[in-house]
């Protein structure tokens, strides 16, 4: 698949540039276009379940492979919708929903090869389910327990990453040395996808990546989900033009997909991964999707935004619109549906049970993983903390 003729450099014959500012209308109607993401958005799967086809973006597939993304979708979901009710129940200290970002995430993560890197912010839940990585092990990091328990060399996914937009210049050095090491432009090339939020991108660590990727043709894909809010400030206040835009004023493609469609995304993904282990240098993709829930289990969305965009955005529904047409197919019967209920139950039942048997590691531990070897000042550091500690009744914990 060709890369899409999505910007062009400007030539000496190019009209010069306006000095005309556009109107507050024009930049909202430019960054959210219409409901549907604009003209520019890249959708093979309608939100009514009908498939349209795409001039740069044809996708094959058969009724087995669209019913695992289905599979997919449902559990990712029915693990955060767990995790946010434990966190409402005390088990957790904090939880990030994707409630609604889950063909964003899916379409995205199943587009990754094995050997492929993903650098996740903190909200990739669905991405780490493509990667091998159970919703338990994410669990310790919220309850406070783990930094993450899984291995990021054998499931090839980083760590989460709290620090806004941080991830990106991680991410931009792990694809400059893929570069440097030769892992692109073979059979067995390799790329790295870093996944952040339209907030994000008023970051400089991610701005800092575009220029380092860009400089040094680095084989990355930037994944933004632009679920419309930073926290609680919408797109238009962190742009001026439609985010995937941004990506030539570094000089690489940008395209938007629409992210709740799985189709697209996983279409989209594919084709940018490919380009980069080709050696064709980094690219952006704009998701366009909607954070149905809280930024995170600490925020109320009330307060910044009104319930009929949201109830808009439930029509949009991503894992409907899936269910919709593997029925119009009859890929799938109610038999399958239930099965997938049936498992995303015994998913969520396995989280309960891991989570409020989670033990609480002895206080001594925040110091045990900070140096390779050891260092006195930090020894001196814990046996003082650890004494602290021991005034108190209890005094392990």
């Amino acid at each position: 698949m060709s890369s899409p003729e999505k910007w062009t450099q400007p030539g000496p014959d190019s009209p010069p540039a306006t000095a005309a500012t556009p109107t507050a209308e024009q930049v909202i109607a430019g960054l959210r276009a219409t409901d549907e993401g604009g003209a520019d958005l890249v959708q093979l799967l309608t939100p009514e379940g009908e498939r349209v086809e795409h001039p740069d973006f044809h996708l094959d597939i058969s009724g087995e492979e669209l019913r695992g993304l289905y599979r997919d979708m449902v559990l990712v979901r029915r693990a955060d919708r767990e995790a946010n009710a434990l966190q409402r129940k005390g088990e957790l200290g904090l939880w990030v929903p994707l409630l609604g970002q889950e063909a964003a995430q899916i379409g995205a993560g199943r587009a990754l090869k094995p050997n492929d890197m993903a650098f996740p912010s903190y909200r990739e839940h669905g991405v780490a389910w493509c990667r091998g990585v159970r919703p338990t092990e994410i669990l310790g990091m919220f309850r406070g327990t783990d930094n993450g328990s899984w291995d990021p060399v054998e499931h090839r996914f980083h760590p989460y990453t709290i620090v806004i937009g941080n991830q990106v210049l991680n991410a931009a050095g792990y694809a400059m040395g893929q570069k440097f090491d030769g892992k692109v432009g073979d059979a067995d090339s390799e790329a790295t996808m870093v996944f952040f939020g339209d907030g994000a991108t008023s970051q400089g660590d991610v701005h800092e990546g575009f220029v380092w990727a860009a400089v040094y043709d680095a084989p990355l894909v930037f994944f933004c989900q632009n679920n419309q809010w930073a926290i609680s400030e919408p797109t238009e206040r962190q742009s001026r033009l439609p985010l995937y835009q941004r990506a030539r004023g570094y000089g690489f493609p940008g395209i938007r997909v629409d992210g709740n469609d799985v189709l697209a995304t996983l279409a989209v993904s594919r084709w940018a991964l490919e380009e980069c282990r080709q050696g064709n240098g980094p690219i952006l993709i704009e998701a366009f999707t909607y954070r149905m829930d809280a930024h995170t289990t600490s925020d109320d969305p009330s307060r910044y935004r009104l319930s009929d965009e949201l109830e808009m955005w439930k029509l949009k529904d991503p894992i409907e619109r899936v269910k919709v047409h593997l029925v119009k197919q009859q890929w799938a019967d109610q038999a399958f549906f239930d099965s997938v209920e049936a498992d995303a139950e015994e998913l969520a039942v396995e989280m309960r049970e891991f989570c409020v048997n989670l033990e609480t590691p002895p206080a001594g531990r925040i110091f045990s993983q900070v140096y390779a070897e050891g260092n006195p000042v930090l020894e001196a550091q814990r046996d003082e903390f650890l004494a602290y500690h021991a005034g108190f009744a209890g005094g392990e914990h």
